[in-house]
């Protein structure tokens, strides 16, 4: 099998130097084992979009030279997929219907109420939630943050995979999308490592094979919280692109550039090259 992997922003704001540091691991990572490298749009969530982000964020991704194998596929235009898997699901006993308002939900979102055994009146709003088993727990060896081992059904609750709202839950579709593209491996931040277990779980009851997972470490801020959309991190500059790569090399603890390279695609064919995955930080953040 043709290894693959991919990036997959939310338009929910520009891209930043810790967008780019996921980007660059992730596409560097594929082209040093000749693999294919593809781009997602999650754009899910209508109302937490910003006005023109997935076109800003296209432009940049080109601007420096992150340029994928295939079409950007559009989580907007795959609820057909959704809509079967979530089908499967059902037929398969692994979800209930959960009414339980925010005030009412308790820690890590879970449902409170009695949903699970006795499901909401049909004219109330309600979510889906999967049922997860109490003894199951999720085991991988990641790349760069060690051995992981989450008891998911002690540690974690019965999680959403559509919402009241009818939206679908990004841990569903992420999982849908990695095994319709073929990802045999993802490379993304630390802060998404608690989602792991979910989406192994949910490819367990799909029946689709679990990519390997890897995840680097997080860019924080000097207050030490993480460089993010939410948290107004300034958006890249595409003029300085050349720049910004080699600044993300560098946070990556990766061999530097020789400085006669200064187009983006002299850089990241050098960096491909010299791709070196064991200097990167075994860390949960920068």
């Amino acid at each position: 099998m043709i290894p693959c992997g991919r990036f997959a922003p939310s338009p929910t704001g520009r891209l930043h130097r810790g967008s780019l540091l996921a980007a660059l691991a992730s596409f560097l990572d594929m082209r040093s084992r000749g693999g294919r490298w593809l781009l997602r749009m999650e754009d899910l969530d209508p109302p937490r979009e910003e006005a023109g982000a997935a076109r800003a964020i296209l432009d940049c991704l080109q601007a420096h030279g992150l340029e994928p194998d295939d079409d950007v596929l559009w989580q907007s235009r795959r609820s057909e997929a959704y809509l079967a898997a979530l089908a499967q699901l059902d037929r398969d006993g692994h979800l209930f219907a959960c009414s339980c308002s925010r005030r009412e939900q308790g820690p890590e979102g879970s449902c409170r109420g009695n949903c699970r055994i006795a499901p909401p009146p049909p004219d109330r709003p309600a979510a889906l939630r999967v049922r997860v088993p109490r003894d199951y727990r999720c085991q991988w060896q990641d790349s760069w943050q060690g051995a992981q081992d989450w008891p998911l059904g002690a540690q974690l609750s019965d999680f959403v995979v559509r919402r009241k709202d009818g939206l679908f839950a990004y841990q569903l579709a992420v999982v849908v999308d990695d095994a319709a593209q073929g990802v045999t491996r993802v490379v993304r931040g630390a802060d998404l490592l608690d989602s792991t277990p979910r989406q192994r779980l949910l490819q367990d009851l799909l029946g689709y094979p679990p990519p390997a997972y890897a995840h680097i470490p997080v860019l924080t801020a000097a207050n030490g919280q993480k460089l993010s959309k939410q948290n107004h991190a300034p958006p890249l500059d595409s003029r300085r692109a050349a720049d910004n790569l080699r600044d993300a090399l560098s946070l990556l603890r990766q061999p530097p550039p020789p400085e006669h390279l200064r187009q983006c695609g002299e850089i990241l064919g050098h960096a491909a090259a010299h791709w070196t995955p064991a200097a990167i930080p075994c860390a949960p953040s920068l």
